[in-house]
This record gives C-alpha cells, structure tokens and sequence, in this order.
C-alpha cells in the first residue's frame, strides 16, 4: 500500500513551518516550480532543514512578508510559472 504524508494544515506562524506542514505542495501535479510563502506581518527566517528539504526535491522557496508574497505569486502566476502560496496572514 502507498503511504501518505501527513499534511497538516495548522500553521498559525512562521515557528508551524515544517517539512510536515509543506507536504502538500510536494504532492501537486504539475509540480510546482516555486513556493511562495508569506510568514505574516515581516520576513521571518525559516528552519533551514525545510528550505532544503524543498530545494532537494526540485521546489524554490521565496519566503516575503505576505503583503509582498501575494504580489510575487501574482506575478509568477501572470507569467505562466507554475507556483503555489502559503501565506499566514498579517
């Protein structure tokens, strides 16, 4: 039998970003090219085991304060680029 990943879709902040909080955007199809994550209010750093973990299979991380993260996925997608979000909100 085929296992599924966990998604958990409870991220209230930056600090809830994990592998296991990203597992989602792993899983679409098309794959996407770059994730765009708003972390709320500022940019906050992210762990850097999630941002590898996301490099390794083949998906750019932005991460922008969400104001400025829902302008960048705007774009990417006007360019036909192939992006997702996960934004928390301000």
């Amino acid at each position: 039998p085929r296992s599924v990943p966990l998604v958990s879709p409870q991220v209230g902040s930056y600090r809830d970003i994990s592998p296991e909080s990203l597992s989602l955007f792993r899983l679409l199809e098309p794959q996407i090219e770059i994730l765009v994550l708003g972390t709320g209010d500022r940019v906050e750093r992210l762990h850097p085991a999630v941002l590898k973990q996301m490099r390794e299979c083949g998906i750019a991380v932005e991460v922008q304060d969400t104001p400025n993260a829902c302008a960048t996925f705007n774009f990417l997608t006007s360019e036909k680029r192939v992006a997702a979000a996960g934004l928390i909100p301000p």
